[in-house]
């Protein structure tokens, strides 16, 4: 993944997750294309973030099943 496309990533899950907990695939769904309209909206493609995470989707719901203590674990 470029580094713009997995910081834009980590940026946007940090500042949007904390607030979605959710392990309904509907949600998560909708979350992961909240991002990528964000991501084109910030100019970043698909390809920049798909590079190495074929599936945003994945990522968030991996994120989800990680949190400690109510909040996203960023590793």
């Amino acid at each position: 993944m470029s580094t713009r496309g997995i910081n834009f990533l980590d940026k946007w899950m940090a500042e949007h997750l904390p607030n979605a907990m959710t392990d309904d695939p509907v949600a998560i769904s909708v979350l992961a294309d909240q991002a990528m309209k964000a991501a084109d909206k910030e100019g970043i493609r698909m390809s920049e973030i798909a590079e190495e995470v074929p599936s945003v989707f994945e990522v968030i719901a991996e994120a989800m099943d990680h949190r400690e203590g109510g909040r996203l674990s960023t590793g």
